[in-house]
């Protein structure tokens, strides 16, 4: 276990958890929602501008990065956060879940997988090991264990083979990952939505050891209401006082609705990507600024948001930027969807810490189904 590496709970109501995470790079609050820089970087943003919008913490990928510019790159060029100047800490999932994506492509094995790269047909080999290595090139703060997860839905056979092969590769990313005092490695649960194989996994992890905890294989499409009745038992089958982490997730909704499950960390691509197709979230729902509606509207996104965005542009200008293709409809628009997920994050922080998270649900869901206001 990492000695310059822990969790601090500061509050809870009813399941839901307020409280920081120290590294050796800086605290990260929770609950706590990471912006993925996939490639080393959030697209279209600058780092400095992700840090304005709240975030502690970024998330890199693993199976991008091995691919180019290759992890040995990166640590010849001084590790990653020197190399897309972000100073604060850094989570790099496995690679497992983007090699699950590839399909056809990919051969499983007891040893790891072999894969040939999306890019230019190349083969390579991702192990546990391998994975662990790679990992500590890059230089992440928080390491990632390497798993099989498997696309739902899935026979119980299936499941149940994926999830015992993912705990005998949790264990080799153990050993593998050795001791690495400012950095830390989280187990990933898996065993789909059987409340059986999720305890199992989770002895196994414990018996194991590590310094948090991720619910893996959900947000593989198994819809809301099904991942929602696995978040009402796996979070509390893991350790009470290491931070659990909900792996791809989510939607503004099944953020607040996974906290409330027990949840202190989720990442998801969706501010950035929805940014970049003329999506933006705000606290009455979803604007689509293509929409004819906008064009001679001056009002801004969300009249309540502080964000450059809202600040500075009307819904007019956005969707003429946006049907215009510049580039600065995604960048605002991105810069819009993070500063909302932080702003929601810090809102779940406070109505937690306060004791009043039940009434932040209520006054969230209903504001967000009275939807966007139309123009008096």
């Amino acid at each position: 276990m990492s000695e310059k590496f822990s969790f601090e709970k500061l509050g809870q109501d009813g399941k839901a958890r307020t409280g920081v995470i120290h590294t050796t790079r800086g605290d990260i609050r929770t609950p706590a929602f990471m912006p993925v820089g996939t490639a080393a970087t959030v697209k279209a943003m600058m780092p400095e501008s992700v840090a304005a919008t709240g975030a502690d913490i970024l998330l890199g990928n693993t199976y991008h990065l091995m691919l180019r510019p290759t992890a040995e790159r990166i640590d010849a060029l001084g590790g990653l956060h020197k190399f897309m100047n972000w100073d604060k800490p850094i989570l790099t999932d496995s690679g497992g879940f983007q090699v699950m994506s590839l399909a056809g492509l990919r051969k499983l094995t007891e040893k790891g997988v072999t894969f040939k790269s999306h890019i230019d047909g190349s083969r390579h080999e991702l192990t546990p090991e391998r994975s662990m290595e790679i990992q500590r090139l890059l230089g992440s703060d928080i390491v990632m264990c390497f798993d099989e997860c498997p696309a739902l839905p899935a026979d119980r056979d299936t499941i149940a083979k994926s999830m015992r092969m993912s705990m005998r590769w949790a264990q080799r990313s153990r050993d593998a990952f050795g001791d690495r005092p400012g950095h830390a490695l989280f187990g990933i649960q898996q065993g789909g939505l059987e409340q059986d194989f999720r305890q199992e996994s989770a002895e196994a992890l414990r018996e194991i050891g590590f310094d948090g905890y991720a619910v893996g294989g959900l947000a593989v499409g198994e819809g809301q209401e099904n991942m929602f009745g696995c978040l009402d038992f796996a979070p509390d089958m893991l350790p009470e006082d290491k931070p659990r982490y909900l792996m791809g997730v989510g939607k503004p909704d099944d953020i607040v609705g996974a906290v409330a499950r027990g949840i202190d960390m989720m990442d998801c691509v969706l501010p950035s990507r929805s940014g970049r197709t003329g999506q933006a979230f705000t606290r009455h729902g979803v604007v689509n600024i293509k929409n004819a509606r906008h064009q001679d509207d001056p009002r801004p996104l969300d009249e309540q948001c502080s964000c450059p965005a809202c600040s500075n542009y009307s819904r007019a200008y956005l969707h003429h930027v946006y049907r215009s293709q510049e580039m600065i409809s995604g960048m605002l628009l991105t810069w819009h969807n993070l500063h909302y997920f932080q702003e929601l994050m810090q809102g779940m922080r406070d109505a937690i810490a306060a004791g009043t998270f039940e009434a932040f649900q209520k006054d969230f869901h209903e504001t967000r189904a009275n939807g966007d206001i139309e123009r008096l």
